[in-house]
């Protein structure tokens, strides 16, 4: 198992929460690595036939340019940040004008070099 610094991995989950309610998906897609794998519920729900994983950053940018064109209003809300080996959990609310509030676990897994190479999302 890789290990990082609690205090570095709590960084990483900082500026990705900072970049994503920023809608600075420069910043965003500079946490990670360039096959980064990313699984998301929502995903499922809206591209099916990902079957809710999407590989690498061309996806990743595809699949964040489009959720922050289409919710504009779309913020990330921390309540908890946990650091522990190579992941840092991360629950925050989901918040999006007309939408009803959603809590939802994050996990972030991240190399040695710093970077995130797989994020996990759940929620109900």
């Amino acid at each position: 198992m890789e290990t990082n610094a609690p205090a570095d991995l709590l960084d990483v989950a900082t500026r990705w929460l900072l970049a994503f309610n920023a809608k600075d998906l420069g910043a965003l897609l500079a946490l990670y690595e360039d096959d980064a794998v990313h699984v998301s519920p929502k995903l499922r729900e809206r591209q099916p036939e990902t079957r809710g994983e999407i590989r690498g950053k061309e996806q990743l940018r595809a699949w964040w340019a489009d959720a922050m064109s289409r919710l504009p209003g779309l913020r990330y809300e921390p309540e908890h940040l946990t650091a522990m080996g190579d992941r840092v959990f991360m629950e925050y609310v989901r918040k999006n004008p007309g939408d009803e509030d959603l809590l939802v676990a994050e996990v972030l897994i991240v190399s040695d070099s710093g970077k995130i190479r797989a994020s996990r999302v759940y929620h109900g």
